[in-house]
């Protein structure tokens, strides 16, 4: 049986401030799929039909350990989140956790790590719900400036960011992971957060002490990323816009398009509208004073935005 713990409805409150962002949820089975073995997560749904929302005693018996419940990070309503999760399971999993915990603390961030069953969750608290774009380009960032690769589709290794997209449509749910503190049934084992005493009581005030992230730290972080350069040249002397040699990304966008927004130029990133992504067009971020950089907040390499472009890049282009 698994291990129950004495939880509280203010516990349980809590819980629901810190990573409850919409009430949709699901639920980890109590018994092994009869073939495969597994305890697979369902969304549970009333006898009438429809869906089930999160109420608070749901919360409680999860960190009592009753049940387990795997929690979305993105509100469709808002494209907002409490919290990002990063998720290894891999070989020397661990050691990339801590290299991106050890990193995120060099920038001010607080982040918890958690063990689980064949690794570890590293978790981001915001003060304020932030765009899951935003949150989701800094760690593709800072993982790609650590050589930590994030998995993509397939059976790759690497880590996994949830929310695993920047945003969702209304009618779609994303994906969920396992609930902070939660049993997970196939083991029958409580994974605690390492720096905190194994029990209950200790696990909710390191979490209440955890410095959270507030949204203008997270822009200002964004702000100042290693935006991929063009042909940057010897650092005491930088490409210059007016440097027509090197390939400039204002000449294939549509002007018109340009919105200013703090230090970037927004619009359209060519490379997502080829895949018919970024309806809204401010996927792509060009710097204002430096116009040579440009980023896509969705992930898109300059290998793949010039492609787009049909404007291949150099044979030195990362």
């Amino acid at each position: 049986m698994p291990e129950v713990l004495l939880a509280t409805p203010e516990m349980a409150a809590e819980y629901a401030r810190w990573f409850v962002n919409r009430l949709a949820y699901t639920r980890q089975s109590e018994r092994p799929h009869p073939e495969s073995g597994r305890h697979y997560y369902y969304r549970p749904r009333p006898a009438g039909g429809g869906e089930l929302g999160l109420e608070p005693e749901d919360l409680r018996r999860h960190l009592a350990g009753e049940i387990t419940l795997g929690i979305y990070a993105i509100n469709p309503e808002t494209q907002r989140m409490k919290w990002m999760g990063i998720d290894a399971d891999y070989k020397r999993s661990l050691d990339d956790l801590l290299k991106l915990q050890y990193e995120l603390q060099q920038n001010g961030i607080q982040a918890a790590l958690e063990q689980s069953r064949r690794g570890g969750h590293l978790w981001i608290l915001f003060e304020t719900p932030v765009l899951a774009r935003h949150a989701r380009v800094y760690i593709r960032h800072l993982a790609g400036k650590l050589s930590v690769q994030v998995k993509t589709a397939g059976p790759t290794d690497g880590i996994e960011l949830f929310p695993k997209k920047d945003r969702i449509e209304p009618t779609q749910f994303g994906n969920a992971i396992r609930g902070p503190l939660g049993v997970h049934r196939a083991v029958n084992r409580r994974y605690w957060f390492y720096g905190a005493s194994h029990d209950l009581d200790g696990q909710m005030k390191y979490l209440r002490e955890l410095r959270r992230v507030t949204e203008a730290e997270l822009l200002e972080l964004i702000d100042v990323l290693a935006i991929e350069e063009e042909n940057p040249g010897p650092p005491s002397r930088p490409a210059s816009y007016g440097d027509r040699s090197a390939f400039q990304i204002l000449d294939h966008v549509d002007r018109k398009g340009l919105r200013r927004a703090g230090r970037n130029w927004v619009t359209q990133c060519p490379s997502c509208a080829s895949a018919g992504h970024d309806r809204g067009k401010d996927n792509l971020a060009i710097s204002v004073e430096e116009p040579l950089k440009y980023l896509c907040w969705a992930g898109c390499t300059n290998i793949q935005i010039r492609a787009a472009l049909r404007a291949p890049a150099p044979v030195n282009a990362r």
